[in-house]
């Protein structure tokens, strides 16, 4: 009785999110440049080594037409050769700049800190600031299809979703857990949601208005966030401006990390947002995937070892049962339904993708753990 009643309202409230992808757009669809959108994005790229991974990126963003103004890449003094490929690409493509951020404030987080180092260096003339990261692949009409849909739609504010491209066998069964909690907690991409506190964003490709960004003194209000982009996206939508998180899988895709240990300590370690998050809807958040996504599979494991002895004349024995098994049901199910989000082709074991509801138990627990403290290192940084 004690799970049910927390697992009932918790499936309401689930479902209801769920249902909204019901109504939500396809992924956007390339657009072409036209002139009227002649130098109106300065692209920033925040890097530290990243050289073993942001050759696609740099292809892709020399691939953008003349909607780019300039492509600023700020970079915290790598050691592995990034700021060397960056000037070879210079040589061919004139936009691109290389930019050496000062040292990191003690308040500051590294990525914020880079960005907001591109956009105090970004030209004026510039209406439009896209943030990108490096270990992203964009399309060559990225910028042109974000900014066409940005003053179609009237935002202010767009990040997309991105295709992930998946390789080992412990990442295929790890990340798609990780991603259904964020889709558990918020709903699919472009459903609207109802108040600032839930607005989701995506920082591999993050492009604002000049006007919106030089309101919001950069990205200050971000500074001491390790989930900066969804930070900075719900202080944009409490000032009344309006944001979208929309489908980008067929505009960027990304390598993240690199098998089951990188993708559990990489994603898992900002995944929790709390940074972004009230401590009661961090933890308001974690009570609903340990009802609905952490506790089926361990319940029904139990159930079957335990079978000759369960009271099934109890309907409440019955209810538990039949809940859990629609849970782990639905689980499955969407692992049909997120197949866009994944690039396959290199993947070592596909069959492994379906096998990821069994990772379920252990991406709630990693959000627990994440939420539990704060992180001590992130991306090549140590804080105090």
């Amino acid at each position: 009785m004690l799970i049910l009643i927390v697992q009932i309202p918790a499936t309401a409230i689930v479902l209801s999110r769920l249902f909204k992808a019901l109504n939500r757009h396809f992924p956007l669809e390339p657009h072409r440049p036209t002139p009227d959108l002649l130098g109106m994005v300065s692209v920033v790229v925040p890097t530290l080594n990243e050289a073993a991974r942001i050759s696609p990126c740099l292809s892709g963003l020399s691939r953008q037409s003349y909607e780019v103004r300039e492509i600023l890449v700020v970079d915290s003094n790598s050691t592995d050769g990034t700021g060397e490929m960056v000037q070879t690409t210079a040589q061919r493509d004139p936009r691109f700049r290389l930019i050496t951020d000062d040292p990191l404030p003690a308040d500051w987080v590294g990525r914020p800190w880079a960005l907001h180092t591109g956009f105090l260096h970004s030209s004026p003339k510039s209406e439009w600031v896209l943030g990108v990261d490096a270990d992203t692949q964009p399309s060559p009409a990225l910028a042109a299809t974000l900014v066409k849909t940005a003053i179609a739609q009237g935002y202010d504010l767009i990040s997309l979703s991105c295709q992930f491209i998946l390789k080992y066998p412990g990442e295929l069964w790890l990340q798609p857990a990780l991603l259904i909690t964020l889709i558990y907690r918020f709903g699919p991409p472009d459903t609207h949601p109802t108040s600032p506190e839930r607005v989701m964003a995506n920082g591999q490709c993050f492009l604002c208005r000049r006007s919106v960004l030089e309101a919001m003194n950069g990205y200050t209000s971000a500074k001491g966030s390790f989930c900066d982009d969804v930070t900075l996206a719900r202080h944009v939508a409490a000032r009344g401006y309006k944001v979208g998180f929309l489908d980008g899988a067929n505009l960027l895709k990304v390598r993240m990390y690199d098998g089951f240990r990188d993708t559990w300590e990489g994603w898992g370690r900002s995944l929790d947002l709390k940074d972004a998050s009230s401590v009661a809807q961090l933890w308001g958040d974690l009570g609903l995937l340990l009802a609905v996504q952490g506790l089926p599979l361990p319940i029904l494991v139990l159930s079957l070892g335990c079978w000759r002895f369960l009271p099934l004349s109890n309907p409440l024995v019955l209810i538990l049962l039949g809940l859990n098994l629609f849970w782990l049901t639905v689980r499955f199910a969407l692992c049909g339904a997120i197949t866009s989000a994944y690039d396959l082709s290199v993947a070592q074991g596909k069959w492994i993708f379906w096998l990821s509801p069994l990772a379920d138990p252990l991406a709630v627990v990693r959000l627990f753990i994440s939420a539990s403290r704060k992180p001590t290192q992130w991306r090549g940084r140590v804080y105090p």
